[in-house]
């Protein structure tokens, strides 16, 4: 069913809207914090640790069962928390090379493509 030329005209605005604010959520800063990958091998590790020490509850099920289940499950709690807890950078992510060799532009990557979405939706 083909849709009238108001409805057409009001899905235009909300996805002209939609692109304009999802743009600025993308290109908005994420400050000097990133996921380590230290830190995701160390929260799996302790996540396998705590599956193994639920498993383990569930077959002793005597009332230390049920404090190795309580553990086991506070160590995944802990192994997830810890893998997703973003660390402060201390160094520069892009090499030195990189960074002197190619200049870098004053608009972002989603800048640039909003831009060309924007010429091409008004015909340039």
């Amino acid at each position: 069913m083909p849709l009238s030329e108001q409805e057409q005209r009001l899905l235009d605005e909300m996805e002209r809207h939609l692109l304009h604010n999802d743009a600025d959520v993308v290109s908005a800063p994420s400050g000097d914090r990133t996921l380590s990958y230290r830190n995701l091998v160390y929260g799996a590790l302790l996540l396998l640790v705590g599956i193994g020490g639920l498993i383990a509850g569930v077959i002793i099920g005597d009332v230390w069962g049920i404090v190795v289940g309580v553990v086991g499950f506070a160590a995944m709690l802990a192994g997830v928390m810890f893998a997703v807890t973003p660390v402060r950078r201390t160094t520069p992510v892009v090499p030195r090379e990189r960074a002197a060799s190619k200049p870098q532009s004053s608009a972002s990557f989603m800048d640039r493509m909003n831009d060309r979405w924007d010429r091409r939706q008004d015909g340039h």
